[in-house]
């Protein structure tokens, strides 16, 4: 295991989409490995490939609640509603506040290949529309209120 250099804003990759993961393979066990020691070293919740450069849809997320791969991952329902502060590995610096679902449901594979379906509410849901966004080159600050410098 070893942390990969995260990009940040400005940086093409950030913008594009990523393509669905094919191969379950030792090279996918290593970025999922990497991305977890990276996500931790630098005190992130979650953290999407395409933040190392990788344009693939995988994501790790622990908010507290243990630590999740996602791979290949699709919202298939959001309910309710809340609004607070996000800040993101990639946009070094800076927090905004973003309207999110309350909770969220999705189905992802795991790193073996086998198809899961969780529901999610608060952080964790909030942690999931982040990074899924981030697969579809998208980043909070697009839709952030209240966009402001850390102190």
């Amino acid at each position: 295991m070893s942390v990969r250099k995260i990009i940040t804003i400005g940086d093409e990759l950030l913008s594009k989409k990523c393509h669905e993961v094919t191969k379950f393979d030792d090279r996918l066990f290593a970025l999922l490995d990497d991305m977890q020691e990276t996500m931790r070293d630098s005190d992130g919740v979650g953290l999407a490939a395409p933040q190392v450069g990788i344009l693939r849809r995988v994501v790790v997320i622990d908010v507290g609640e243990g630590y999740f791969e996602l791979i290949n991952p699709k919202i298939i329902s959001c309910e309710g509603s809340q609004y607070g502060t996000e800040g993101c590995l990639s946009v070094p610096g800076k927090h905004g506040d973003v309207e999110r679902p309350m909770l969220v449901t999705f189905e992802a594979y795991d790193r073996n290949g086998n198809k899961y379906d969780k529901t999610v509410e608060g952080l964790f849901a909030r942690c999931v529309c982040h990074e899924l966004d981030h697969l579809d080159g998208k980043l909070y600050v697009e839709i952030a209120d209240n966009l402001a410098d850390n102190e």
